[in-house]
C-alpha cells in the first residue's frame, strides 16, 4: 500500500496547477479515488475480515462512479465556463441520496 499511495501522490501533483480551484480539485481528486481504488483492490486480495472487505467493496463501486463524473466534469470545464452546469452528476445522485 506504500508504494500505491506514493504513486497516488505523484499522480495527484503530476498535472500543475492552473489557479481555477474547480479544475485543480478535480484533476487532483481523481487519482486520489483511484488510489483508493487501488488500495480496496489489495484489500480484496489479502484481507480477512468481512466487514473491511464490504467498505472496500463499497468504496470501489463509489468511487469508480465519482470517477468517471469527475472525468466528464473536468472536460466540461476545460473547454471554458460553463454557464449550464447541469450536467455534473449532483453529489446526491453519486451518493446514493
Amino acid at each position: 500500500m506504500d508504494s500505491g499511495m506514493a504513486k497516488m501522490m505523484a499522480d495527484m501533483h503530476r498535472p500543475g496547477y492552473t489557479g481555477d480551484p474547480d479544475r485543480d480539485f478535480l484533476a487532483m481528486m481523481i487519482p486520489h479515488h483511484e488510489g483508493a481504488v487501488d488500495m480496496a483492490r489489495l484489500v480484496l486480495i489479502h484481507g480477512r475480515d468481512p466487514l473491511v472487505r464490504q467498505l472496500a467493496e463499497d468504496i470501489i463501486a463509489s468511487q469508480t462512479v465519482e470517477i468517471a463524473g469527475m472525468r466528464a466534469r473536468l472536460a466540461v470545464l476545460m473547454e471554458g465556463p460553463n454557464p449550464s452546469p447541469g450536467g455534473y452528476p449532483a453529489l446526491g445522485a453519486v451518493r446514493g441520496g
